[in-house]
């Protein structure tokens, strides 16, 4: 396919992980990306990995000069800029909320609200500008289903990307620029291993601890991710906008109460 041929795609947190999966994604189908992230060496290593259709920027997705400059890339170095993926953000510290410091409440809200708030306020004029475009936020399967023990600023954060994805979707509609909100569940990558054991064993009893609970008896991957922001920001979801979408092979879907003994799962 080449949905996105002559497209320009923006990327943020795609150093790697499912943002590096998405890069990859978009440029199988055509696009040229701007692979943006803290961590310039990591956006660098996948820049060098897809070749000349991608270039890499260091960026602070709190900072709106960084945002706005790698906004500024896309069209400086590609001439224009048709989709971004607003990816960047962080996990916690899990501390339950009485002991939680208000440092580590700000940092987690800065990068994934007000870090989602100025990729989209940098990215929307340029997107106006091509006549159009799709803008995909990064939420979560914890905001709004899941709960999840000491992680009060991260819960709250992407439950409320899922109302700013409504909010933009709203008021862009009339300049052709669709908003849509992904939410993942578990996805097998090195931001949900936090065993510290890089071990394949640990690994392994890591993740089939998660692929017993899903429906669907696997644990999602990074490219199930990617096959979704493709869809979202091509022409075939043309009519889908202000949509939340989970991506967790069912896991939301389990309860204490269609699950009473805790050995057996439907």
């Amino acid at each position: 396919m080449n949905r996105f041929e002559n497209k320009v795609v923006l990327i943020t947190g795609s150093g790697g992980g499912l943002g590096k999966a998405s890069a990859l994604r978009f440029v199988e189908e055509g696009a040229r990306v701007v692979i943006a992230d803290i961590d310039l060496e990591s956006a660098e290593a996948v820049a060098d990995e897809i070749g000349s259709q991608a270039k890499a920027i260091k960026a602070d997705v709190t900072s709106i000069d960084d945002c706005k400059a790698m906004v500024q890339t896309a069209q400086d170095i590609y001439g224009q800029l048709n989709v971004v993926f607003a990816n960047a953000g962080v996990g916690g510290n899990k501390t339950e909320f009485v002991d939680m410091s208000i440092e580590e409440w700000d940092r987690v809200v800065d990068v994934n609200l007000r870090g989602m708030m100025l990729t989209c306020k940098a990215s929307v004029p340029a997107l106006i500008e091509a006549g159009g475009g799709a803008l995909v936020l990064m939420g979560s399967s914890t905001g709004g289903w899941d709960t999840i023990l000491g992680s009060g600023p991260y819960m709250t954060s992407k439950e409320a990307v899922k109302a700013m994805g409504r909010n933009l979707a709203l008021e862009l509609g009339r300049y052709n620029i669709r908003v849509n909100v992904i939410c993942p569940g578990i996805i097998q990558t090195q931001l949900s291993f936090r065993q510290g054991d890089q071990d394949r064993d640990a690994w392994k009893h890591f993740f089939g601890k998660f692929s017993d609970r899903i429906p669907l008896r696997r644990v999602g991957q990074p490219e199930d991710v990617a096959a979704t922001v493709a869809f979202l920001s091509s022409d075939d979801a043309r009519h889908i906008t202000g949509s939340t979408l989970l991506i967790d092979g069912g896991q939301t879907l389990q309860s204490w109460s269609n699950s009473p003994d805790e050995e057996t799962y439907p």
